[in-house]
């Protein structure tokens, strides 16, 4: 295999290339993630206090929805937010995510890859220059090639910390 970053054949080259990263690091969560059981993707760490693979999971998912609807040029669906958010809990962290199966979360996920791929067919690699606002307050700006970039840097960044539990998982399991 031959690993590229060759976005689908209707996709611009540029959008095309960016779609293909985020695409490529969502296959490698998948991949990283494989035969958890229940018990593991709902571990916080040895002592609790970390994000568990459901919580970054679920994150990972709502930040990568959030810049599908952006690079629509829409709002957020209420039900959406409903369904997936808030972003943070009322104490700043990640909201917790137990007893969502591994399956549900990458199921859940792929269908918002599902809503990016068809919004990167729309796109032509002129609209990556198109600002837009993000953050919990819409305080920020930046371009669609951006968002996309980070959408792809974001995912790659927590798959860290889930390798990390997944070391600490079978240093400390009780199951074992």
């Amino acid at each position: 295999m031959v690993n590229d970053l060759q976005g689908e054949a209707n996709m611009s080259p540029m959008v095309g290339m960016l779609y293909s990263a985020v695409k490529e690091n969502s296959q490698r969560l998948q991949l990283i993630t494989k035969d958890m059981s229940q018990e593991e993707v709902d571990y916080k760490g040895p002592d609790g206090s970390f994000n568990s693979t459901a919580q970054l999971m679920r994150h990972i998912l709502y930040v990568d929805l959030n810049w599908v609807y952006r690079m629509k040029g829409e709002p957020l669906p209420h039900s959406l937010q409903e369904q997936y958010g808030p972003m943070i809990d009322v104490n700043n962290r990640l909201p917790m995510i137990q007893g969502k199966s591994l399956n549900m979360l990458i199921s859940e996920y792929e269908e918002v890859l599902s809503m990016l791929k068809d919004i990167c067919t729309q796109l032509q690699d002129a609209d990556l220059d198109r600002v837009v606002t993000f953050g919990h307050e819409n305080e920020k700006q930046a371009t669609i090639r951006w968002g996309l970039w980070h959408m792809a840097d974001h995912n790659r960044y927590h798959q860290a910390h889930i390798n990390l539990l997944r070391k600490w998982y079978a240093e400390h399991s009780p199951s074992k």
